[in-house]
């Protein structure tokens, strides 16, 4: 997935040291999100926004390397990466002795200590039904018995309930066994949605577990107004914690491991997070030392980077932004983005010739490549297949888009019986009204999707309804299956091709399939994939399910972005990571 040459890097916890408040408090670190977050239950959210929180409060088995490329799982509160059994389907994990969950009065008034209990109830929380997790698909089918409890009634689920996959052998230890052997499964446990919560938190606050994050982290909850302001201040409880290596021992990670070396982690006492929905309001306040780290807006990217037209990763600053000492960390996204059609709805969805007709030729009116020029600015670059470029598993000959041709798409309408009205605009095939809904957000940026979608639509003859609402309402719906159509862009949370493709596989429908696309076929060869090594025979089995989706065109493919990572020259530690969402826990602030 990433280049090579990196060394390792680990995070020491020694569960023998004493409890310290190691963040100074004078030290804030102000950061920003581009759309509001969601709320602060690991198991009840999947959003980038809420995630980078929920990274900062909780805390997951095994976690990532900060400087290693390729990206590297390491031990997190476990004493050593797990023991594997001969048939790779047991994993035994041995906890670390001495760590604690911040205090809170659900614990009345007892420093409560983190279990191999917290695991198991925190992974059958995201099966049951009530909690109703966005994030059941990571372990229902895969830890054994847990799909069978996960069954239960409504109101009937009990966590009492033993289940042979799933077990504290005793208060440190435990062992999870799946149904079969899967490469990515633990990379899946270093994923914020299977942190630990405490099961006396969550009936606390069952009403609102969103509001009352409780966790093992560096940081807890302190002020929530909801899309506005979002503050973090260091734990108290958290275990003393350090970074221990030298990653590549070059450039910015020599850097780094200077900057870190002997501090206990976090460093930044306070962590303030602003929501700048607005880019160029984001970008002025990191200007004015407002926001400390930030990254360069798609609309005034020609004004602040010098970039090479023959390598559009190749950038640099313009003198005025260099002399301030701001850093870049230019990247091309490990992400996906794209538009989705819900195939249940009665006029855009279904797998009939004539509703597939009608997606494809939808798909074809967009024209891509000036959105990238124009919208984008040039940071960006088309996305082909479902596996975006630099994946394990992605074929850079394999074009799984739609081309853009208008005249063609026209062509494709009028042949499947959608005729034009006297009004001038399209009718379905049956003599009903044709309209299609693109929800978006009120941002400058959407404004500029929106203006490209209507021209694409106009360019078809079809109605195009903008409906305009906050991102979070957006999301909701789209779990809810009630919107048309959508953009969506899917950012790795682990470094596999089934983190994509499972974005279209049936099951995953209301929880990561917003299509809520359902191939036989394509399920079927998404599990047998996940059996499968890196290997040409997994390979052919990616193509072929890249074919189906273009098939019946569930997405219109946009783009990958490249993002320009800044921050100011006070700010040390700073290393963008592929995969963990923030990076606050290992930043300095020395203003």
């Amino acid at each position: 997935m990433f280049k090579k040459g990196f060394l390792y890097l680990a995070l020491a916890s020694s569960c023998f040291c004493p409890i310290v408040q190691a963040a100074d408090m004078s030290k804030v670190l102000h950061v920003n999100y581009e759309v509001a977050e969601v709320g602060f239950d690991p198991a009840k959210t999947n959003d980038l926004y809420s995630s980078g929180i929920n990274e900062n409060i909780f805390d997951t088995l095994v976690t990532y390397d900060y400087l290693a490329r390729p990206v590297k799982l390491v031990p997190n509160v476990i004493e050593a990466m797990p023991e594997l059994s001969a048939d790779g389907r047991t994993y035994t994990f041995h906890l670390k002795k001495g760590i604690y969950f911040s205090d809170d009065p659900a614990f009345k008034g007892v420093k409560r200590e983190l279990t191999a209990e917290d695991y198991v109830y925190s992974l059958k929380r995201l099966v049951d039904p009530v909690v109703h997790s966005p994030n059941g698909y990571l372990v229902s089918d895969k830890i054994v018995g847990l799909e069978e409890l996960s069954h239960a009634p409504r109101g009937k689920f009990d966590y009492n309930t033993p289940i042979p996959g799933l077990k504290a052998l005793d208060r440190y230890t435990l062992q999870i066994t799946i149904k079969e052997p899967n490469s990515s499964f633990l990379y899946f446990l270093g994923m914020i949605h299977l942190a630990a919560v405490a099961r006396e938190v969550m009936e606390t606050y069952a009403d609102n577990t969103m509001a009352h994050p409780v966790g093992t982290g560096p940081y807890v909850l302190k002020e929530w107004k909801p899309a506005n302001k979002i503050v973090l201040e260091a734990n108290p409880n958290f275990r003393h914690v350090e970074l221990e290596s030298v990653g590549s021992g070059k450039g910015l990670d020599a850097e780094i491991v200077k900057d870190l070396k002997g501090k206990t982690l976090p460093i930044a006492g306070r962590v303030e997070v602003s929501v700048i929905e607005e880019e160029q309001p984001r970008w002025l306040s990191f200007i004015n030392q407002e926001q400390d780290i930030a990254f360069i807006p798609l609309n005034g990217a020609r004004k602040i980077l010098n970039v090479d037209p023959r390598n559009p990763g190749k950038v640099s600053l313009k003198p005025e932004y260099a002399s301030k000492g701001i850093r870049i960390q230019p990247e091309l996204l490990p992400e996906i983005t794209y538009y989705f059609f819900n195939m249940k709805d009665p006029v855009i969805g279904g797998y009939t010739r004539e509703r597939i007709a009608l997606r494809r030729a939808l798909a074809m009116s967009f024209d891509r490549d000036q959105a990238i020029r124009d919208i984008r600015q040039g940071r960006a670059v088309p996305m082909e297949n479902i596996i975006p470029r630099n994946f394990v598993g992605n074929n850079p000959n394999l074009r799984a888009s739609t081309p853009y041709d208008p005249a063609l798409a026209n062509a494709l309408l009028d042949r499947f019986g959608y005729k034009i009205g006297t009004d001038g605009y399209r009718t379905q095939p049956n003599g009903e009204p044709l309209e299609v809904e693109l929800a978006v957000t009120p941002t400058a940026t959407d404004r500029q999707w929106s203006e490209a979608w209507q021209a694409a639509f106009d360019s078809v003859k079809v109605h195009l309804r903008i409906k305009v609402a906050k991102w979070n309402e957006n999301y909701k719906a789209s779990k809810e299956g009630s919107l048309q159509m959508h953009g969506n862009a899917w950012t790795a949370d682990y470094p596999g091709a089934d983190n994509f493709l499972q974005l279209l596989y049936g099951p995953n429908s209301g929880q990561t399939n917003d299509a809520f696309f359902k191939n036989a076929e394509y399920d079927r060869l998404f599990l047998e994939s996940l059996k499968l090594p890196d290997s040409p025979e997994r390979n052919a089995i990616y193509d072929r399910m890249n074919k189906i989706a273009a098939s019946y065109t569930p997405w219109v493919f946009s783009d990958i972005r490249i993002r320009t990572y800044v921050s100011n020259a006070y700010v040390h530690g700073y290393k963008q990571h592929p995969i963990l969402i923030t990076s606050w826990r290992y930043m300095d602030v020395q203003k």
